[in-house]
């Protein structure tokens, strides 16, 4: 039996349709990105994530010679605010993506799989879900209200 999988979500053309507190994360995604380093990729990420206390936290790519040793911008975010914030619920996280030279064609760059995992981890550990948030430079952005959406078939606790 054949079932199609569906995701829900929304797509801005640009963050003037977005609330104060997004145009807010994007900005600082976007300022975020500039931090990132690439000097193999050439593509940098940021990203923004909002706690329940309103607190915003940022995180950039970070790579390594030794390619498996870099970390992507959310888990950069993700892993310090877990550190640091352990009991703070994360509410939003906001992802900028694409090539150090601007490019139009660039589309909305959404978490890569290990990053959709470790967001799956937070919001089972919070019992709450995260929105996701991805962009690009363009200001056109795609928005989920769980990781849930980008990652169906996910892999939790229950399942050890």
């Amino acid at each position: 039996m054949k079932k199609d999988i569906k995701i829900g979500y929304e797509h801005f053309k640009s963050i003037s349709e977005l609330s104060e507190t997004e145009k807010k994360l994007f900005e600082r995604a976007k300022k975020a990105r500039e931090t990132g380093y690439a000097p193999y990729s050439n593509f940098l990420v940021g990203c923004a994530v909002l706690l329940e206390n309103e607190e915003i936290y940022t995180g950039s790519n970070q790579e390594n010679a030794a390619y498996p040793s870099g970390l992507c911008a959310e888990r950069t975010a993700l892993f310090w605010i877990g550190a640091n914030f352990p009991n703070e619920v994360i509410k939003k996280i906001f992802i900028i993506g694409g090539p150090r030279e601007f490019s139009e064609k660039t589309p909305p760059i959404p978490p890569c799989g290990a990053c959709r995992q470790s967001l799956m981890e937070y919001e089972t550990k919070q019992n709450e879900d995260i929105e996701v948030y991805f962009s690009n430079l363009n200001e056109e952005v795609f928005k989920v209200n769980s990781i849930k959406n980008l990652l169906p078939f996910y892999f939790d606790a229950t399942f050890l």
